[in-house]
């Protein structure tokens, strides 16, 4: 039979102390890495949330035979539109839990027939203006817009 100190292993206080100070100096090479990054974080939100509204509207293309029009918006993802092109097929539940809005607090820009493409979805990124350079340029689903 084991004596009772044999029996109750752990830590000791230096070992311990060990793992919190490379904890720590982990924290200090990382955080401020991340936390310094904000902005370019709301881009890549952005290109991210557009790609998901695209990928939701092929669905609903996919169901409905048409995208929503620009009068029927984005809303048309998470409530059965009316007016034209009808949604005869709308999937009950919606195809987004609600319509996003970019990283800055706006609304996703959406056009049917789209400028870029077949539709366009975009964010006017930092600014809220159309075009830019940097964080402030648009963010979309045309390949020159997510270059930011």
């Amino acid at each position: 039979m084991q004596s009772k100190q044999a029996q109750q292993r752990g830590f000791t206080l230096i070992e311990v102390m060990v793992v919190v100070v490379i904890l720590g100096i982990l924290a200090a090479l990382v955080v401020p890495k991340i936390m310094g990054r904000p902005d370019e974080a709301r881009v890549i939100k952005a290109r991210q949330d557009v790609q998901a509204v695209e990928a939701a509207l092929n669905l609903y293309r996919l169901d409905n035979h048409a995208y929503p029009g620009t009068d029927q918006g984005l809303k048309a993802l998470v409530e059965k539109p009316s007016g034209e092109p009808a949604a005869p097929n709308w999937k009950a539940g919606g195809y987004l839990d609600r319509v996003p809005q970019d990283p800055w607090g706006r609304p996703y820009q959406y056009l049917n027939p789209g400028l870029h493409g077949e539709i366009d979805i975009w964010s006017y990124g930092a600014d809220g203006q159309e075009g830019g350079e940097g964080l402030n340029a648009d963010v979309g689903n045309w390949a020159e817009a997510t270059g930011g």
